[in-house]
């Protein structure tokens, strides 16, 4: 059980940064304006300025006005700074973080020391006392991992630590099949719950479309995700279960485009194609009616937070995100990792750019519904792709392999193109820093100028 404080401290709101609170308080009256300074968050992550398409999906998925569309961004942006800042503060006290409300006005931090909650409503939260720490149930889920990886577990094809219930999730098809994976796996019963579903979630092949692609050897059709390059070499990321290491790939006009340069699944669903001469990687992702946007970075969304998919199925839909680091069963096999959305998907969307904002989250792994009634999608997350390829994420201010150019002095253990987890330290300029959003770093994100990103030790 998570029992929550009464909210957050108004002086520390004007010390950190102020969210956008709009649609949730009669108290509220207007729309405050966007922050524009050069510390904000929300320019960080270019927040503030969405484009049409992400706010066109946002009004039509999550029936939001176009305002309450911009402040749900910019309260997202601002909220992930505050959330980094209170987990490197609580360290293993914390027990996860998430928002709610239409707008994503509300941060929620957990702790489970009942002390810590004048701390978190300081740092702008509203606060919750739990019973077990993050690091806790992220221990009891990967009991249950390993049990289902030697049972074959189909009929537990879902596993996650719900931040928000403060415990391990097992989906089941029955609940005598969920209470037996529990069992088998001498995990404290205390710590589970068993959430009943017919849903079997499956991985997404055959797309078409403009972002499509064709793998020759195995005959089957996936989406480009992100682009991507390896020093000099170009391409793009794209689901795992699309194609093996060595696989030929044509573009979607049937013109040879590339080799797989890796790929893993199960395990991951994470694959990446290296394409010839006659391709270019862009930062671009394609949106409603042939439109694009620009990918800027890959900062990691906060549990709640509203993100848009593109397929070339279903289109351009968006939804929120329920669940990170979830394991799910296919027939195929365990993946690890992914995370849990309400975006809907059907057969054929598989590899596609998951995004919040600007900022890539995933590439489309599988799911279960469709889009006419609705459903459960999971994408594995860009920067442990990135990371374990040893790839950089092609953004809007990059033109090269390195993000946004060769960083000026003064330099450190900091580099751009390295993926950096909250609580990861780095010195720049003789100052030592930590890391406040999971993120792949670009040359413009140096430590010194990115309050968002980084807080000094």
């Amino acid at each position: 059980m998570v029992h929550r404080s009464a909210g957050a401290g108004c002086a520390a709101l004007a010390v950190l940064g102020t969210l956008v609170l709009t649609g949730t308080s009669a108290a509220v009256a207007a729309e405050p304006p966007v922050p524009t300074t050069a510390t904000s968050a929300a320019e960080t992550l270019d927040a503030h300025k969405p484009s049409a398409e992400v706010l066109r999906a946002l009004r039509r998925d999550l029936g939001l006005t176009e305002a309450q569309a911009k402040t749900r961004l910019v309260n997202e942006a601002e909220a992930g700074t505050r959330a980094g800042r209170l987990q490197n503060a609580l360290g293993e006290r914390f027990a996860g973080a998430w928002l709610h409300g239409a707008t994503s006005a509300d941060l929620t931090v957990a702790t489970t020391d009942v002390a810590d909650i004048p701390v978190i409503e300081a740092g702008g939260a509203h606060a919750a006392v739990a019973k077990t720490g993050l690091d806790e149930l992220g221990a009891a889920k990967e009991k249950l991992e390993a049990t289902a990886a030697r049972i074959k577990g189909l009929d537990t094809p879902v596993r996650y630590v719900d931040v928000r219930a403060n415990r391990v999730t097992v989906q089941a098809t029955s609940r005598s099949a969920g209470n037996a994976l529990i069992a088998a796996s001498g995990v404290d019963r205390k710590l589970v719950g068993v959430k009943v579903s017919a849903d079997r979630p499956r991985a997404l092949y055959d797309v078409r479309g403009g972002d499509a692609f064709h793998n020759i050897e195995a005959e089957t059709r996936c989406s480009v995700g992100f682009s991507v390059t390896m020093d000099e070499q170009q391409g793009f990321a794209t689901a795992g279960h699309c194609g093996r290491q060595g696989d030929s790939t044509a573009g979607y006009n049937s013109v040879a485009q590339g080799t797989f340069g890796a790929a893993t699944f199960p395990g991951g669903d994470m694959a990446w194609v290296g394409v010839n001469d006659d391709w270019t990687a862009t930062p671009n992702v394609k949106a409603a009616g042939g439109s694009t946007i620009e990918v800027t970075g890959s900062v990691q969304a906060l549990v709640g937070a509203a993100v848009c998919r593109a397929g070339s199925t279903s289109g351009w839909h968006c939804g929120r995100i329920e669940q990170h680091d979830t394991s799910v069963s296919y027939d195929e096999g365990t993946v690890d990792g992914v995370t849990e959305t309400t975006v809907c998907a059907e057969s054929g969307d598989s590899g596609g750019s998951v995004v919040a904002g600007t900022q890539a989250q995933g590439v489309l792994s599988g799911g279960s519904g469709d889009c006419t009634s609705g459903g459960t999608t999971y994408y594995q997350p860009i920067n442990p792709l990135l990371e374990t390829y040893g790839l950089v994420l092609r953004t809007s201010t990059s033109s090269t392999g390195t993000p946004g150019g060769v960083p000026d002095e003064p330099t450190g253990t900091w580099a751009p193109g390295q993926v950096y987890g909250v609580g990861s330290e780095v010195t720049y300029g003789g100052v030592t820093y930590a890391c406040l959003q999971p993120h792949q770093a670009q040359a413009a994100w140096q430590p010194a100028g990115t309050p968002a990103l980084w807080q000094r030790l």
